[in-house]
């Protein structure tokens, strides 16, 4: 017959399996609060990122609307210029509107972009 004899596993060794076991699910549980911490971080700068990007593509699509709009504007008065000399005058006020409002949106955009691009930096988010 073979019989398993009975071995008794010592109270220490016991012991030390559940504190050892206690260390690693501590260890393991502040990995993963970690793992989860950086995660939402990601998370929150790529949504800072897509939301910063959207704000600056959305600036910029309302001045390419508004200079289109002043294209239109300008060709419409061309139109209905009476002789060269108006022709002329509503060429030189379209060239200096748009050279002001060109320098206008390159600041304002410029600005943005600075701005995002300062706030993305590691240790702002």
């Amino acid at each position: 017959m073979n019989t398993i004899p009975s071995m008794e596993i010592p109270t220490q060794l016991r012991e030390m399996a559940e504190k050892n076991i206690e260390q690693t699910r501590s260890a393991y549980n502040q990995f993963l609060n970690m793992a989860r911490q950086a995660q939402d971080l990601v998370t929150r700068s790529q949504g800072d990122v897509m939301r910063n990007a959207l704000d600056v593509q959305s600036k910029a699509m309302r001045y390419a609307e508004a200079n289109i709009d002043a294209g239109f504007k300008f060709a419409t008065e061309l139109a209905h210029a009476r002789d060269l000399k108006e022709y002329a005058e509503i060429q030189a006020r379209y060239a200096q509107a748009q050279a002001q409002s060109f320098t206008q949106q390159a600041q304002d955009l410029g600005k943005m972009v600075a701005d995002v691009a300062q706030r993305m930096q590691p240790g702002k988010l």
